[in-house]
């Protein structure tokens, strides 16, 4: 093994995958507490832009980020598909809950780890650090994400106070 280079984990399991911008996406299923259907969001002023506010799910207050702006896609109308997966988030010391919004949840797979391969290097500007790896089935690719790192620790911050 080259130094430096972090050593291979298992990837394989099971992911909820998701439509973004017409790319699907994965996140680890015990990482997704539940999923729930658009509600009301309530605007927080002073939050960073792909922060779209909070919600009040069973008298918890969560805050709701926008994965499309997260990730820099253009805005769309949400549908009757729009949902937001309520995720747990693991920041420095503590779990959090937080919703992100997905233009579609498809279904839960499993990805044998052999399908996942190693994330391309896209060059300096893009930021893969989230990305777990790249799963490939059925003649398709789907994302893989790092939902912890999705979030930084910062970011998370600014949205759980927010809340």
């Amino acid at each position: 093994m080259q130094s430096g280079m972090a050593p291979k984990t298992d990837r394989g399991g099971k992911y909820l995958t998701f439509t973004l911008a017409g790319e699907e996406y994965g996140i680890e299923i015990l990482k997704v507490k539940e999923i729930i259907g658009m509600m009301p969001i309530t605007t927080v002023p002073q939050t960073p832009d792909f922060v779209k506010g909070v919600i009040n799910l069973r008298g918890k207050v969560i805050p709701v980020v926008a994965l499309r702006r997260k990730f820099e896609m253009p805005e769309q109308e949400y549908t009757e598909r729009t949902c937001i997966i309520v995720v747990e988030i693991w920041g420095s010391a503590e779990a959090t809950m937080m919703g992100i919004v997905v233009d579609s949840v498809s279904e839960v797979v499993q990805i044998k780890n052999e399908d996942v391969e190693e994330t391309p290097r896209f060059g300096a500007k893009l930021d893969v650090e989230y990305i777990l790896g790249m799963a490939k089935q059925e003649g398709s690719v789907k994302i893989l994400l790092d939902i912890d790192k999705v979030l930084t620790t910062d970011e998370l911050s600014l949205a759980v106070q927010a809340a």
